[in-house]
């Protein structure tokens, strides 16, 4: 495995591959949680995870920071033990949702992101950084730009599939997830694993960076959902 944290600019057309994009369907459920500072329950496809945020809080004596928030990530698999692919996992979250957040806002506060992994059907660290993306969002956390996390692999057969299901990904050979910014859709990170050549890795990423447009619009319709439903709650309170 290989994870590497990047903030270059994707120079690349992807307009002749757009019309090829199919993700499998993404739902979310925002602050299900009410004990949360934010929460969201996000699936894609069969594949679900319950994202939960907490801060900025006070941060402990040990973790505080002078110039910055610490972040913090916590994975829960959906039964037994974390494992130490799961702490990686941690590591892979922790690395990108910090690249995203506006730590110096907040220094000396902990800001804490909770992973609860509910099902996983394949992609289950592209739907964890989207979820906790969400979560972040539904809690008012001031972010330089959004991120969206796209899995795809190359099968078997050698052919590349985007965001596959378990059955898809059966025999894989390589598997990537590239996670994108909103503003520019530059690459924030990286993470791949198996053998995989260059123009694998190059196709896969053009067509990765294209579905990220299908997440963040998907954000952006989820967020107006939410705000139009509180607004609304709001009317109804106020004429009561």
């Amino acid at each position: 495995m290989k994870m590497t944290l990047l903030s270059t600019n994707i120079e690349s057309d992807t307009k002749e591959i757009e019309n090829d994009i199919a993700m499998r369907p993404i739902n979310c459920e925002l602050n299900p949680l009410t004990g949360a500072d934010g929460s969201a329950l996000h699936s894609q496809g069969e594949t679900s995870v319950l994202a939960s945020m907490y801060g900025p809080i006070e941060a402990r004596t040990q973790h505080a920071k002078i110039e910055k928030a610490n972040v913090e990530v916590i994975y829960r698999p959906k039964a037994g033990l974390p494992t130490i692919k799961d702490k990686f996992r941690e590591c892979i979250l922790r690395n990108t949702c910090e690249t995203a957040l506006l730590t110096a806002l907040h220094p000396r506060t902990t800001i804490s992101i909770q992973l609860q992994e509910m099902d996983n059907r394949c992609g289950l660290e592209a739907c964890a950084i989207n979820a906790a993306c969400l979560a972040l969002l539904a809690g008012g956390v001031p972010m330089k730009f959004t991120i969206a996390a796209v899995h795809s692999i190359v099968d078997r057969d050698n052919q590349l599939v985007l965001d596959p299901d378990h059955r898809q990904a059966v025999g894989a050979v390589a598997s990537f997830i590239f996670v994108f910014d909103s503003l520019d859709k530059n690459l924030v990170a990286c993470n791949t694993n198996g053998r995989f050549n260059l123009a694998q890795y190059n196709d896969a990423l053009l067509m990765c960076k294209a579905a990220s447009e299908i997440v963040f619009k998907f954000y952006k319709n989820i967020i107006a959902k939410s705000h139009s439903k509180l607004n609304a709650d709001q009317i109804k309170e106020e004429e009561n």
